[in-house]
């Protein structure tokens, strides 16, 4: 008898259950002493993430996109279930790389970097969300063109949990918000590798500060999320589309995910108590 991987009809992702059915976690399973297939396992995770994510996807694709907000209590609930159970699974599935030894590919980056996307989406209409870096300083940009120059800011070199963002800086020495999309996608002549390598090497900042021990868990969470979801968004396959995909040189940036998103969890986990990182029988 092996573990297995339980999802009944209607249950919004799943979980792992022992060979005599009880509930675990895929990091368990793959340091236990009698486990001689760990990579096997973690494979079969990471494939029925995606089969999860495909699910949700369907069931939950016009509130993810933005099309709608939750239309009832039983939406909401709906939500607060997916994002949880994601967290849950992107969070085993970092775990267990590290207990097994194992290091996460391109594949494994598309599919939790959708599946962390999935997650900040449906926490966004819950107000589940908490402010982007520098929210609160910058200026509030104007109709028409605003002129300036494009550069990413911390909120504190000496606390580099708390990370930074893009602004627009203006002659006048004002600072409007900015995104790596706009960036990227910009016509004026922006170096964008440089720009798409500093927000790497800054997500990777936080995500090595995460740890430290007088780092502030809600900062973390907050620059770990914005830094992440401004990457994902542009890094998807198209405007439409949750894939995400990495372009050529950057194949370390598919663990950068994996880890950001871990990292991410377990800030959230310290102050929120619905978010339980070990699985229970039905959820």
């Amino acid at each position: 008898m092996r573990p297995r991987i339980v999802q009944a009809d209607g249950q919004i992702g799943f979980y792992w259950a022992t060979a005599a059915g009880r509930p675990t976690s895929l990091q368990a399973l793959v340091s236990h002493p009698d486990e001689d297939e760990p990579d096997r396992l973690v494979a079969t995770h990471l494939e029925a993430l995606d089969d999860a994510l495909i699910i949700a996807a369907d069931r939950f694709g016009e509130i993810l996109g933005g099309g709608r907000g939750p239309a009832d209590a039983d939406e909401r609930d709906e939500l607060l279930e997916l994002h949880r159970t994601l967290d849950r699974l992107c969070f085993e599935y970092a775990a267990a790389l590290r207990s097994a030894g194992l290091a996460p590919d391109l594949r494994a980056g598309k599919i939790v970097g959708t599946a962390a996307l999935f997650s900040i989406r449906a926490r966004q209409p819950l107000g589940l969300l908490g402010p982007a870096p520098l929210d609160s300083e910058l200026d509030e940009p104007t109709l028409g063109v605003v002129g300036g120059f494009g550069e990413f800011q911390q909120v504190d070199p000496d606390k580099p949990w708390k990370g930074g963002r893009w602004v627009v800086r203006t002659e006048a020495g004002q600072r409007f918000p900015l995104t790596l999309s706009m960036l990227l996608f910009d016509s004026s002549g922006t170096n964008k590798e440089g720009a798409r390598k500093e927000h790497r090497d800054a997500l990777a900042s936080v995500v090595d500060a995460a740890g430290l021990p007088d780092a502030d868990p809600m900062a973390v969470t907050c620059a770990l999320d914005w830094l992440l979801y401004d990457w994902l968004l542009a890094h998807r396959d198209g405007p439409d589309s949750a894939e995400i995909v990495f372009p050529r040189g950057y194949d370390d940036a598919a663990a950068l995910v994996v880890s950001a998103a871990a990292a991410s969890v377990a800030a959230r986990a310290t102050f929120d108590p619905g978010l339980v990182l070990t699985p229970h029988r039905g959820g």
